[in-house]
C-alpha cells in the first residue's frame, strides 16, 4: 500500500513570448472530495476542474501500474508523470505522482463521455432532487492504430454478465498468422479476454468490456473495444442500462475554468493524421482566444506552448505571473560606510582650515 504525501504542485513561470522557451507547471490541487469512493467527484458549481495531483510513497513490491491502479490511473498517464521512475521497480520509499486531476471533457454533462486521446471514461449519473451531482473517471484500454476505437453518438444495446467470447474472424486470423490459434468460443472465466462484464454498443462490433490482462489498461491495446479495469467495469455496470447514451470523442487538448483561471490539458495525438505541431499551436492559440474573448486576462502563452509541445496530461494553469516587485537598494557593506565616514571628515577639517 502506498503512502500519500500531500503536494501542492503549482509553479510560476514568467511570460516570454509564444515561441521560445519550455516550462513545467502543475495545477493547484482541487476539489479532493475525500468522503467520495476512489474516481468520484463532486461536479463543480462553476468551473471545469475535478480531482487533483499529489504524491505517493512506493512500497518495496509496487510497480507503477499497481500504484497508478490504486488510484485509478491508468499505464501512459503514469509514465508521463514518472519519466524518471522505473515501471516496474520504482523502489522503497520513492516518491510517484498521481496525475489525478482532470478538467471535464467539451461535452454534455450527461451519462458516459469517452475521450480516446485521455484514455478515461466518465461517466455523469443522475442525481435525486436536492442532491449535490458527481461524475466518475475510470482509465480505459482503448484501439490500436490500426484498430482505432470509432468516435461518435451511440448507445449500450445489451449488458451481459459473465460473457464468453466468440472472436470475430479478422482477429482468429490475426492470431492465427502469429502462432497463436483461438478457438471459435472463449467461456467465461480467468483466461476470457472480455473479463467479466460486456456491454455492447450500438456501433457493430465495439463493446465497453473488462479484461483478464489488466496492465493493458491506459494504452492502446485493444481492437477498438474499450477496456475497463475488472473493478470499474463491474462498478459502472450495475449503474447503467440498456438505452444509455455514450458519446466517443478524441479531445486531445482540453481548456477549463477553476476560480477565474484558465487550466489547459493536453495529450499526445493518437496518430500523424491528426496534424503537425505548428497545427497543434495554432488550434490551441484559437480555442484559448476565443475562451478568453471580451475578458480582461492576461494568457502566459509559454506556458501553453509547453503544453501543446509536450503534452504531460495535467491540468496546467494559464495566468501570467505578476510582475516581480523591485529589489531594494542594497544597504552600504560595513567598510563602505566606514570610508563614507572618513571621506566626510575629511571634508569637515578642510573646511574648518579655509574658514
Amino acid at each position: 500500500m502506498t503512502k500519500m504525501i500531500p503536494s501542492p504542485l503549482r509553479s510560476t513561470v514568467a511570460r516570454t513570448t509564444l515561441l521560445v522557451g519550455l516550462t513545467t507547471a502543475l495545477a493547484a490541487p482541487l476539489q479532493a472530495s475525500e468522503d467520495l469512493p476512489r474516481g468520484y467527484y463532486y461536479l463543480p458549481e462553476e468551473g471545469d476542474l475535478v480531482g487533483e495531483v499529489f504524491t505517493v510513497e512506493a512500497d518495496k513490491e509496487d510497480t507503477l501500474i499497481d500504484i497508478g491502479h490504486e488510484y485509478g490511473i491508468g499505464y501512459r498517464a503514469m509514465v508521463r508523470a514518472n519519466p524518471d521512475v522505473s515501471v516496474w521497480y520504482p523502489g522503497e520509499g520513492t516518491e510517484v505522482t498521481i496525475p489525478g486531476q482532470f478538467i471535464l471533457p467539451d461535452a454534455p454533462r450527461n451519462d458516459i463521455v469517452i475521450n480516446v486521446a485521455e484514455m478515461r471514461l466518465y461517466y455523469y449519473p443522475p442525481a435525486e432532487d436536492g442532491e449535490r451531482r458527481i461524475v466518475q473517471t475510470y482509465p480505459l484500454g482503448v484501439g490500436r492504430q490500426d484498430w482505432e476505437t470509432p468516435l461518435g453518438n451511440t448507445t449500450i444495446t445489451q449488458m451481459v454478465r459473465n460473457p464468453a467470447w466468440y472472436p470475430p474472424e479478422s482477429i482468429r486470423r490475426e492470431h492465427a498468422e502469429a502462432g497463436d490459434p483461438l478457438p471459435s468460443v472463449v467461456p467465461a472465466g480467468p483466461d476470457n479476454p472480455l473479463g467479466t462484464r460486456k456491454m455492447r454498443l450500438g456501433i457493430p462490433g465495439y463493446l465497453i468490456h473488462g479484461t483478464n490482462k489488466p496492465e493493458g489498461v491506459g494504452m492502446r491495446v485493444s481492437h477498438g473495444c474499450v477496456r475497463m479495469l475488472p473493478e470499474d467495469v463491474e462498478t459502472l455496470f450495475d449503474q447503467v442500462s440498456v438505452g444509455t447514451q455514450v458519446r466517443i470523442i478524441n479531445e486531445s487538448f482540453k481548456l477549463g475554468w477553476s476560480d477565474g483561471t484558465l487550466y489547459v490539458q493536453a495529450y499526445p495525438y493518437l496518430d500523424d493524421k491528426q496534424g503537425t505541431t505548428i497545427q497543434r499551436v495554432t488550434e490551441a492559440l484559437d480555442q484559448v482566444d476565443a475562451s478568453t474573448e471580451g475578458l480582461d486576462y492576461a494568457v502566459d502563452y509559454s506556458r501553453l506552448r509547453e503544453v501543446v509541445e509536450v503534452p504531460g496530461g495535467m491540468p496546467v494553469a494559464l495566468e501570467t505571473p505578476p510582475e516581480p516587485e523591485p529589489a531594494p537598494e542594497p544597504a552600504p557593506r560595513f567598510y563602505e560606510q566606514l570610508q563614507l565616514i572618513a571621506a566626510n571628515d575629511d571634508d569637515s577639517e578642510e573646511e574648518a582650515s579655509q574658514g
